[in-house]
């Protein structure tokens, strides 16, 4: 199997679990309108959905050994096409037609991404100074978007996003740096940007968290978006990573992230499908059957039974 094919299996698989856990902090953060973001994490739901992002970014490290990020961040679209059919599961009712377009047309620019960013496995790193400024200027867009104001649902979602990208960013470089035999496994440098690492990966878990509490479709869709720019700007400005093709290439490249774009923006907006008609499994309705029926109790919906917003 070459690097790049592992990289986007790895990817994909990521993808998937990235997605039951978005599923899970929406539903989590739903019930918690209003709360802090200090306040969000609590009960075993929300330690399942930071096991299953914690699983997902393991793979997407490993994913990072093999793929350059022009390859292994836009796969991160496949995040919200994993969700929807999850949410609508979760919610018994069907995809709609919108839903399966958005799918389509994501999964086709995703197809024209790979073409033209395929390229050989990442030997590059960010040096010292480089990991500084990316974590300098992240944390500054940061806390600009972070600020309180309008639309702060949209806001934490773009600084989630470019909070993982650059996350991404330097841990392709810790992974790179750490297994180059040329050097200490732990050297200054790798402990540093490991650390910037585990800061920007908490940071862009809690803005997500909070982003969800208006509901999963645009904060996810924002999220999805954002997180590939950044990761695209750090590997093309500083990590030396080309796309293929020439100026072909190029143009197929912006179409695919044009198609992609809009595949998602139509999966953030469309609306839900119909109710699923499949009748649900339900005790005999015949009284003579199944003797007194019990009277009502109030409904007590585990953390995976309520539709996903």
């Amino acid at each position: 199997m070459s690097a790049v094919l592992a990289a986007v299996v790895l990817s994909l698989v990521s993808a998937v679990a990235y997605a039951a856990a978005a599923v899970v902090q929406e539903r989590l953060a739903a019930r918690r309108r209003g709360a802090g973001p200090a306040r969000l994490p609590a009960g075993g739901a929300w330690w399942w959905s930071v096991a299953l992002n914690a699983f997902a970014a393991l793979l997407h490290v490993v994913a990072l050994k093999y793929g350059p990020l022009t390859v292994v961040q836009p796969l991160g679209a496949l995040t919200l096409v994993a969700a929807v059919p999850m949410g609508a599961r979760l919610a018994r009712r069907r995809v709609s037609a919108v839903e399966w377009r958005g799918t389509a047309l994501t999964l086709l620019g995703l197809a024209a991404l790979l073409v033209t960013a395929s390229g050989p496995a990442p030997d590059d790193v960010l040096s010292g100074p480089e990991a500084l400024a990316v974590a300098g200027a992240t944390a500054t867009l940061i806390g600009m978007l972070a600020r309180p104001g309008v639309r702060p649902g949209l806001r934490h979602a773009t600084a989630s996003g470019f909070a993982s990208g650059a996350a991404s960013a330097l841990t392709q470089t810790v992974t790179v740096a750490a297994t180059d035999r040329s050097g200490p496994v732990l050297g200054v440098q790798v402990v540093g940007v490991a650390l910037l690492v585990a800061a920007f990966a908490t940071g862009g878990l809690l803005l997500s968290q909070t982003a969800y509490r208006g509901g999963l479709g645009a904060p996810l869709a924002v999220v999805t978006l954002a997180n590939p720019v950044a990761a695209a700007v750090i590997g093309l400005s500083l990590l030396g990573e080309r796309l293929q093709g020439g100026p072909a290439g190029v143009l197929l490249a912006l179409a695919g992230a044009a198609v992609a774009s809009w595949g998602v923006v139509l999966l953030s907006r469309a609306e839900p499908g119909p109710p699923d008609d499949r009748p649900p499994a339900a005790a005999p309705r015949s009284a003579a059957a199944s003797g007194p029926a019990p009277g009502p109790r109030p409904a007590e919906p585990g953390p995976l039974t309520t539709a996903a917003r």
